[in-house]
């Protein structure tokens, strides 16, 4: 199969966007970056796209303006090793931006993410129907993701 690269379109800050996904994600970095010349739809020398790599995975900015926006019907979801991680994820992408549900949340640039560790998965999908269920009421109530507290819910006795 050929590579498949998300292209994230942004309206002025593609380069800024991609500087500070690099700086939250391990092994990442900063490609080739195109301008807009004279007589472009926007200022000479603003980037036209920002070819970036977060750990592994090739990305695209583009600064195509402000025709189209981000929406919660596209999010990146980031598999969490642990709690440790999820939470630094979490700080550093609520950090100017905004806190949705279920571990979901909104950068400073209106992307949508979900930060998911990975036990999470684990205990909602939990072969006990119950205990399922009991993780799935804990999450529901949440923003930030709380393992600890998800499975003290799931191995929680019913009254």
């Amino acid at each position: 199969m050929p590579a498949t690269i998300p292209c994230l379109w942004f309206d002025g800050q593609a380069e800024e966007a991609a500087h500070h996904y690099t700086s939250i994600f391990p092994n990442s970095s900063i490609g080739d970056i195109a301008r807009y010349g004279p007589g472009m739809p926007m200022p000479e020398g603003t980037a036209l796209t920002v070819e970036f790599t977060l750990d592994g995975q090739s990305y695209t900015a583009l600064n195509g303006g402000p025709q189209f926006t981000f929406s919660e019907a596209i999010s990146f979801q980031i598999m969490c090793a642990d709690q440790e991680e999820a939470d630094h994820y979490w700080n550093r992408l609520t950090d100017g931006g905004e806190e949705g549900q279920c571990g979901w949340l909104k950068d400073k640039f209106g992307v949508s993410w979900q930060v998911v560790p990975t036990e999470l998965l684990a205990l909602l999908s939990d072969p006990d129907p119950g205990r399922a269920q009991r993780a799935t009421e804990a999450m529901m109530q949440m923003r930030r993701i709380d393992v600890a507290e998800i499975r003290r819910a799931a191995d929680s006795v019913p009254a």
